[in-house]
């Protein structure tokens, strides 16, 4: 009896570090998507940013009125 109670303790605690393993493993896993996504994320903000910048140096009335003289002599 107290060898089979042997094997069994020696089986439940390689099964517990085969799980510890496996959990490690997958936090892991885990833990490198949601950086990934998190520097993902950081580049598409400040390209969204930058065209933010672009656009509103397009649209302020100084940039318009670099555009409109040059309408003017187009049509005289």
């Amino acid at each position: 009896m107290s060898r089979l109670c042997f094997i069994f303790v020696v089986f439940f605690f390689t099964i517990a570090a085969i799980f510890t393993v496996y959990i490690r493993n997958c936090d892991n896993i885990v833990v490198y998507d949601i950086f990934s996504d998190n520097i993902e994320q950081n580049r598409l903000r400040q390209k969204l940013w930058q065209k933010q910048l672009k656009f509103e140096s397009d649209t302020t009335p100084a940039a318009i009125g670099k555009y409109l003289p040059q309408q003017e002599q187009k049509k005289q």
